[in-house]
């Protein structure tokens, strides 16, 4: 009905599970990321948890639709099936002939060989299960048996389980501890968080045609506390909040259309009108019985715009008029002085103290002053690939000598260190936690890059050519698809450039090793039993025992990821992307960056 009105092209805030409209905030970035790693693995399980609503099944369709060509999906929307069901379901989705009196066994013979001919053929199969929550044991323990085909070096089939939370309570029962041994990938998708929502928004409202920012930061601040950041409960308060506006002729979301959408759409009985029909919707009647029957209906809705809109009628005890802001007010608001959202019931503890609503009950606003921010500016701010490594250097204490060492690299192996080249998400780098240098796309297309130093919050600090700034990271981000490169030291038995017999005994590997491991096992164990355990442990099984413990890959080879972990627990001097309070051991001397060979 609102669609014109606003200029849409089709409905921004529909709740099915469109790709297109997939906001891809860095938990969204991360469950896509855990999913595209898992199908190109070795099969076996791969499960993403998260409340209602928050964008699972639109993962799923976003995934499905960008898996490798060799990749076939079998996709199980209904999992409330008998084993018997599934594994014809599977058969039918698969494309897999079998009798309709086929028992379970023939069922799985015929997915066996399915499987086989499919990986002769160099195909990959995965099965997706959508609402894996209502899996019952018996049905979760067959599908453990379907994975127990396999080649020398693969499983043959791949199993996707999303679900909500409770999905990760059955699979913790002690019946399917064999599945759950088998699961190789598993992540919790949370809600959005509050910094989140405006490009969530703008986002969804540039997918369907409109550019132009349609809710006010108030009623931004108002939707959030009201959908708890959930996507789906986003996305119904919105829609609903578009109508009540529309209803009223009006091209701006204010609070109050937030609130009364909120009340609508969770069912808190507001005021009604006559006949029990709340304004909103009685507003909406008036409106399209209007245009229905007037040859010049968008001439009057035009006057609504132009003439003083009435107040809509709420539940709220403190009034409805203060929702209503003139545009000198609206700026006031901002400011923490009276402002156009009320705060009434709706405030939080946390709200007053963070400054996210412009009035309190208190004598005198709380203001939490916000750094002063430089605007990002890609073409100012960008730098080539050697001033950005030039920054890095500078940050680990070295001067890039580029007549010696073309490339940068080559110069950080000289110098004891390591390039580490990834692509991520923000997350994936704070876990690294080293400053790096961003490749970031031009507004013609072409790489250029920044020196990123610090990041807290929304608050970046840059090397650039003006100098060390602070800006703000969705700035930076809004050019930046995930590639990154950091430096990190290499331990001492790997930065020997003699001969391997003459390094000493205290540097050699094993040794070295061993000492970080008794210092690591006596910070993350976690009582006396399991520091006995784990020190009875041969250091390969105790490297495992470490990467389960930092979220690594377990195979007990000791590579980049797991030095820079160990690095992480137990170097203070090394450079951090992220400040953090922890206490840290300092390593005994021999952890260094040496210096620059020549030649």
């Amino acid at each position: 009905m609102y669609y014109d009105f606003f200029g849409f092209r089709e409905p921004p805030f529909s709740i099915a599970p469109d790709p297109r409209y997939l906001y891809l905030s860095e938990r969204h970035k991360e469950a896509l990321a855990h999913l595209m790693y898992g199908v190109q693995g070795q099969g076996g399980f791969i499960v993403i948890t998260g409340e209602v609503g928050t964008g699972k099944t639109t993962i799923s369709r976003c995934f499905i639709e960008n898996v490798p060509e060799h990749v076939d999906i079998a996709l199980i929307l209904n999992p409330r099936l008998s084993a018997r069901e599934l594994l014809a379901s599977i058969c039918d989705e698969l494309g897999i002939a079998y009798p309709d009196n086929a028992t379970i066994k023939k069922l799985i013979d015929r997915i066996n060989q399915h499987l086989l001919e499919a990986h002769a053929r160099g195909r990959h199969q995965v099965l997706l299960i959508d609402e894996a929550q209502n899996l019952s044991a018996e049905v979760l323990e067959q599908l453990r048996l379907l994975t127990n085909l396999e080649t020398a070096e693969k499983k043959l089939l791949q199993i996707v389980l999303l679900g909500q939370p409770e999905l990760k309570d059955i699979l913790d029962r002690p019946e399917l501890r064999q599945l759950n041994q088998r699961v190789t990938a598993r992540y919790h998708l949370d809600a959005l968080e509050r910094d989140e929502l405006p490009a969530y928004i703008h986002y969804r409202l540039g997918v369907a045609g409109v550019k132009v920012e349609l809710f006010t930061p108030s009623a931004i601040r108002t939707l959030f506390r009201k959908s708890n950041g959930v996507p789906r409960l986003i996305n119904l308060i919105s829609d609903r909040a578009l109508l009540g506006a529309y209803s009223e002729g009006v091209q701006q979301i204010e609070p109050h259309h937030v609130k009364a959408a909120a009340r609508e759409v969770g069912g808190v009985p507001g005021r009604t009108a006559p006949g029990g029909v709340s304004p909103m919707l009685r507003m909406v009647t008036a409106v399209a019985a209007l245009m229905a029957i007037a040859v010049v209906g968008w001439a009057f809705i035009e006057s609504r715009q132009d003439a003083p809109v009435a107040a809509m009628e709420n539940a709220d005890a403190s009034g409805a008029s203060a929702d209503h802001s003139t545009p000198g007010n609206e700026t006031a608001g901002e400011n923490g002085a009276a402002g156009s959202d009320t705060a009434g019931p709706d405030l939080t503890d946390d709200e007053l103290l963070t400054g996210a609503v412009e009035r309190s009950d208190e004598p005198g606003p709380v203001v939490i002053e916000e750094p002063e921010l430089t605007a990002f500016d890609i073409r100012k701010h960008g730098l080539t690939t050697a001033q950005a490594y030039d920054g890095l250097f500078q940050l680990w204490g070295y001067d890039w000598d580029r007549s010696s060492y073309p490339f940068a690299c080559d110069y950080a192996d000289a110098a004891g260190l390591r390039c580490l080249h990834r692509q991520g998400s923000r997350r994936s780098m704070e876990d690294i936690n080293r400053p790096a240098v961003l490749t970031l796309k031009g507004t013609e297309g072409t790489d250029t890059h920044v020196t990123l130093v610090r990041l807290e919050g929304d608050v970046a600090t840059l090397k650039t050519a003006e100098g060390t700034l602070e800006v703000s990271f969705r700035e930076v981000q809004d050019h930046w698809y995930g590639e990154f490169s950091v430096l990190w030291q290499v331990p001492p038995y790997m930065a020997w450039n003699g001969d391997p017999s003459e390094l000493p005994r205290q540097n050699r590997e094993g040794v070295w090793l061993s000492a970080r491991m008794m210092q690591l096992v006596g910070l993350h164990a976690d009582n006396s039993d399991e520091i006995d355990r784990v020190s009875r442990m041969i250091r390969d099984e105790q490297i495992r025992w470490y990467q389960r413990v930092k979220g690594l890959q377990q195979d007990g080879v000791v590579g980049a990821m797991t030095l820079i972990q160990m690095s992480n627990d137990l170097d203070a001097g090394v450079p951090r992307l992220v400040p953090t309070s922890s206490t840290v051991i300092a390593p005994a001397g021999p952890g260094q960056p040496v210096q620059p060979r020549s030649g």
